[in-house]
């Protein structure tokens, strides 16, 4: 049986200060067996000697798009399938890298990724995937051309399918979609419920989806023991989703107070995505309108992430980057530590994303039963959040389902 003993090290379990200081910890066959203060038998296992060093929970981002080669989602959407899955196996390799040793992808994530994962075909994270998103006709999803695609049948209950959506009208058609996506192993279904800022046409502070379509995709979820996520940038589309049941709110990021009690109140999860946001602002494949909307919501994300913080929300860490910009991946850290300590920051990446994923107690924290994904830190990142955000330099361990990705110690 593979065995591994990590002595001397100081804990963060994933939710708790201060750290359990000079513990070890046991893992046998990917699987945490034993966290005691230093002395648990070695037996034979492979030793790692933390020295000291902080043990963490492997990291969990929330909101990823590994197909997402460009912030030109149509461009993407016609591109050629062997690019993209090379693409993909980069960013994958690259937030493995950065100590993410789970992704959850709201948007385009499928079977065949998470299959080239589980057999080793690819190097990256633990991969929980929604499938296509779900959006209404000129949602955000809808990435047609206006003007050059023809007219389509009204009575048609799937509109279209590209790489990242589906748009669909209608009880009847959500209904549908939602059921296909499940078939095809999502943990969740996504959908567009509000405006967004690489859809160029739709205004950005208005709601899309009916109440009986948004109604019907969480009573499908619930059924089937997974749960809905809704992109929502407007206060009201926040508010709208949570009171028709969505468990999953992205980005939020023109919540305001009393939205965000709100939210506190329901128990519902926000999950900001500052890192895409930021990092889109000087790419020139961004079209006017696109720019524009952006300017709008980066201008007010940080105050929103504050009022979040304040009402004590259960805010997820997600990033929200495509293209190039996946390299900006740990930025995330440093960009929400303008609002958040560094406690609050971890807290979101490990137990508040576990327990949005559904999988608290096995991902997110360093106790026993739990899957062996596991970081040593150079230095305390609840002292320096920075630690964490230069792309894995400061780990000297990435274990990830029970096997060494990077070991330098």
């Amino acid at each position: 049986m593979n065995r591994i003993l990590f002595r001397h090290a100081n804990v963060f379990d994933g939710e708790n200060v201060p750290l359990l200081p000079d513990h070890d910890v046991l893992v046998e066959a990917g699987i945490i067996r034993a966290v005691a203060p230093h002395g648990l038998p070695a037996d034979g296992a492979d030793v790692v000697e933390c020295a000291g060093r902080a043990l963490l929970p492997g990291l969990i981002d929330a909101h990823t798009h590994i197909y997402g080669a460009s912030v030109n989602i149509a461009a993407v959407a016609t591109a050629p399938q062997t690019y993209i899955a090379h693409y993909s196996a980069q960013f994958l390799r690259h937030s493995l890298d950065c100590g993410f040793t789970t992704i959850r992808d709201v948007g385009a994530g499928d079977i065949g990724a998470a299959r080239a994962l589980k057999e080793g075909l690819i190097a990256g994270p633990r991969l929980f995937y929604g499938g296509r998103a779900l959006s209404q006709t000129a949602g955000h999803g809808d990435a047609r051309n206006a003007e050059l695609d023809p007219v389509t049948c009204c009575s048609c209950a799937t509109l279209h399918t590209d790489f990242f959506a589906v748009v669909a009208d209608g009880v009847d058609a959500v209904r549908a979609a939602t059921r296909e996506q499940l078939r095809r192993g999502a943990s969740h279904i996504k959908i567009m419920a509000s405006g967004g800022v690489l859809s160029p046409r739709d205004p950005i502070d208005r709601c899309q989806f009916s109440d009986a379509e948004i109604r019907t995709v969480v009573e499908e979820t619930e059924r089937w023991g997974a749960y809905v996520a809704a992109h929502c940038h407007p206060t009201a589309a926040v508010r709208r989703c949570v009171e028709l049941g969505v468990r999953s709110i992205e980005h939020g990021s023109l919540i305001d107070a009393e939205t965000a009690d709100f939210c506190a109140a329901r128990g519902a999860f926000v999950v900001p995505t500052l890192a895409g946001a930021f990092a889109f602002h000087a790419d020139p494949l961004l079209t006017k309108p696109s720019q524009d909307k952006l300017s709008f919501v980066v201008d007010r994300m940080l105050s929103g992430l504050s009022l979040m913080e304040r009402a004590g929300v259960r805010m997820g860490f997600g990033t929200d980057l495509l293209g190039p910009h996946y390299l900006k991946e740990c930025t995330e850290f440093t960009l929400r530590s303008q609002v958040q300590r560094p406690l609050e920051i971890l807290r979101s990446a490990c137990s508040v994303n576990a327990e949005l994923l559904q999988q608290s107690g096995r991902l997110g924290c360093i106790r026993p039963g739990a899957y062996a994904d596991l970081l040593v830190v150079d230095g305390n990142p609840l002292e320096n959040i920075a630690l964490l955000a230069q792309d894995g330099a400061r780990l000297s361990v990435i274990l990830a389902q029970g096997r060494f990705h990077k070991r330098t110690i």
